[in-house]
């Protein structure tokens, strides 16, 4: 019996239930957004494993991505994965579940919808706290 999860399988909840969740229920906040997203601003406590790399060639997956997660979090542990819109975290959930994590739950909107939900918590302005991209201004 495949037992491989997909997309279809990963729960996504919105900023919301995900920030209660962090602030009651013992999850901790997965960014998987590039080394220079998650230095411009991000989520207080959050652990960074970038998802993909910026190349000359364009982005490319981090091969060692699951190894990396796996070296700070243990695969009960419980996740909330998010990167900048949606399409990082909501691959680098399939492949965690895959990999034998548990309790993941991808951030619908990423750390942009969280910064339009005002709960980025910096007096910068919105726009010079996250980054554009082709899914959200």
């Amino acid at each position: 019996m495949d037992t491989t999860k997909d997309h279809q399988n990963v729960v996504t909840l919105d900023v919301h239930a995900a920030k209660d969740l962090l602030h009651s229920s013992g999850y901790n906040y997965l960014d998987v957004r590039s080394v220079e997203e998650f230095n411009k601003s991000h989520v207080e406590n959050a652990i960074n494993v970038p998802y993909m790399f910026k190349t000359e060639e364009g982005r490319v997956k981090n091969p060692d991505f699951v190894n990396q997660v796996a070296a700070i979090c243990k695969s009960e542990d419980h996740l909330i994965v998010a990167c900048n819109s949606g399409g990082r975290s909501i691959r680098a959930c399939v492949d965690l579940h895959n990999s034998g994590f548990q309790h993941i739950v991808n951030m619908g909107g990423g750390y942009s919808a969280w910064v339009d939900a005002g709960f980025a918590g910096d007096d910068k302005p919105a726009n010079e706290l996250k980054t554009a991209c082709k899914f959200r201004p």
